[in-house]
């Protein structure tokens, strides 16, 4: 069975349903913490899909220093990267939402000490992320979530919507 071609704005719910739970609980709230993983924050990644062009979302734990966010691509410290990832590596540039405010990142895979740095920011904010790195002879990729350089003259960082909530 074929994916094909979506409408560029048509949002494909995930075919996991504790995401979708979670998607639609944030999306009814209009805020990230309307939901936890763990007891702990997430905020929501929106992507295209890279093989059937429509809009993906995925609530990931909240990792962020210094107004900059990380996304970690654990998938429970499976032997294989979740679906986003290959996504995010396609199309870099997403919607990241953080309680009610959103904005424009792109996002950009580490490496090196950079990921290392990142790593002990994300299994700080989350501990089983060592026990998923365990798990698993993958290194477990970290993509840093920085927000889109301004276009057209806009001084908002790329930020959408800058309500707190």
């Amino acid at each position: 069975m074929s994916l094909g071609r979506r409408s560029e704005n048509e949002y494909l719910p995930s075919p996991s349903g504790w995401v979708r739970k979670q998607v639609e609980a944030i999306e009814a709230a209009g805020d990230t913490r309307a939901v936890s993983i763990m007891q702990r924050p997430v905020v929501l990644l929106t992507m295209r899909g890279r093989r059937t062009g429509a809009i993906r979302k995925v609530p990931l734990m909240r990792v962020e220093h210094e107004g900059v966010y990380a996304a970690v691509a654990s998938k429970g410290g499976a032997h294989e990267h979740p679906e986003w990832y290959a996504n995010l590596r396609a199309e870099p540039r997403i919607t990241l939402q953080d309680g009610t405010r959103s904005w424009t990142s792109v996002a950009r895979e580490l490496a090196g000490p950079e990921r290392e740095v990142w790593w002990e920011r994300c299994v700080a904010a989350y501990p089983p992320y060592a026990d998923y790195q365990a798990k698993t002879d993958r290194l477990i990729p970290v993509f840093l979530l920085e927000p889109a350089a301004a276009e057209n003259g806009d001084t908002s960082g790329g930020r959408v919507d800058s309500a707190e909530g």
